[in-house]
């Protein structure tokens, strides 16, 4: 079953989606409600007795998980057919999306948002619960963190670190660079004046 467009998205412009859905984001929620349909069964058939009905529902689902990456959707609802005894409402099956980020080692947004906040100086040093953390903060840019405030700041690191969540979930591996240590004694190069001077004084010493 697929999410047909409302009838008053019939004119929609070929290439675009029902409700601005990315086509990866309707297969996503399609391949849920597959997936809860066989484990679920007569529940999931009672909820959504016909194409009309779980249409309606699939787009409801879209709407509200659009800002999950696509791969999570998935593993949660294989996840959660082996949990849950009943179908789950879509309150229910954020809560498991929210949760879901454990599994990869990876912060709930808000707690990301936190911690990219109050990280120290140099950010390379700090220890980070996720390199995506760090490299959300890095994209948002560390300046505006902290110097604009939270209703302008965090819907640009939330897009910023679900990105970089979505590549992790799909197996690319994210490595915060080590900070090179600086050399003991930081030499600036001197002036030619300088240098004459310097080769003049070297002379003298040596009496050459």
């Amino acid at each position: 079953m697929q999410v047909q467009p409302l009838k008053s998205d019939s004119a929609t412009r070929a290439g675009q989606t029902d409700k601005g859905f990315s086509p990866q984001l309707i297969s996503a929620v399609n391949g849920v409600f597959e997936v809860l349909a066989v484990g679920y069964g007569n529940q999931y058939h009672a909820a959504y007795p016909n194409a009309e009905q779980s249409n309606l529902a699939k787009r409801l689902w879209a709407k509200h998980l659009s800002h999950y990456p696509v791969n999570l959707l998935m593993k949660v609802a294989d996840d959660i057919i082996g949990k849950e005894t009943f179908l789950p409402s879509i309150a229910k099956f954020k809560s498991h999306c929210d949760h879901a980020y454990d599994a990869f080692g990876l912060p709930s947004v808000d707690s990301a948002y936190v911690e990219a906040c109050r990280a120290p100086q140099p950010k390379k040093q700090f220890k980070w619960s996720h390199p995506a953390v760090y490299f959300a903060g890095l994209t948002t840019d560390w300046f505006f963190l902290s110097s604009e405030p939270k209703d302008k700041v965090f819907p640009v690191f939330k897009r910023n670190y679900e990105m970089l969540c979505d590549r992790v979930i799909k197996g690319e591996k994210l490595d915060v660079p080590i900070e090179k240590a600086l050399p003991a004694e930081i030499t600036t190069p001197m002036t030619r004046e300088e240098n004459k001077q310097h080769l003049h004084q070297l002379r003298e010493k040596l009496k050459l």
